[in-house]
This record gives structure tokens, C-alpha cells and sequence, in this order.
């Protein structure tokens, strides 16, 4: 998981704030250090698969909602996914995320 190009892919592909990349980035590198994608799907995360899985969420979500969108899809198939939600975006006016 390269957090460069993730974040240079996240902007491109769905923009957002530097301090929502950050966050996202944070979580898909904790994800993919887990080890649990590999485990539960067969393979290892890659920025394409983020990329092809964020863009599945409703149109109008935010990058962070489009992630915890797909950690939520995640979770319910495989479980312990919740913990790599975002929850807080440190930098950003509103602190906490809603749900």
C-alpha cells in the first residue's frame, strides 16, 4: 500500500480535504497492515481496489463517508471491519464525523 499514490488517487478521484485523505490513508494502511483483507477476500488491498470500492458508495457521500460505507459493507460480511472507520478528521472544522 503506497500512501502517496492512494492519496494522489483519493483526490483525483473523489477530492475531499488533505485532512480527509490523511484520515483515509491512515485507515487503508492500518487495513491493509492488518492483514484482514488478505485473509477474508483472497487478496491484499490495493489502491485500485479502494478506488473501485469507494465509488460504489451513493453519489452525494463525502470521501470519508464513502469509507466507512465500504468498512460498514465489510464488516457486515466478514466482521471486525468497524474499528478501521472514521470516526475523527484531526484538522477539520467539525471534529467528529456523523453518522
Amino acid at each position: 500500500m503506497d500512501p502517496k499514490r492512494l492519496d494522489a488517487a483519493l483526490a483525483a478521484e473523489f477530492g475531499g480535504t488533505a485532512a480527509e485523505r490523511r484520515a483515509i490513508v491512515r485507515s487503508a494502511r492500518d487495513l491493509a497492515d492488518s492483514g484482514n483483507p488478505s485473509r477474508d477476500r483472497g487478496h491484499a488491498l490495493t489502491v485500485p481496489d479502494i478506488i473501485r470500492h469507494l465509488s460504489d458508495a451513493p453519489d452525494d457521500s463525502s470521501l470519508p463517508e464513502r469509507w466507512n460505507w465500504w468498512m460498514g459493507a465489510l464488516d457486515v460480511a466478514y466482521g471486525g471491519y468497524d474499528y478501521f472507520t472514521v470516526r475523527f478528521i484531526e484538522g477539520d472544522d467539525e471534529a467528529e464525523l456523523r453518522r
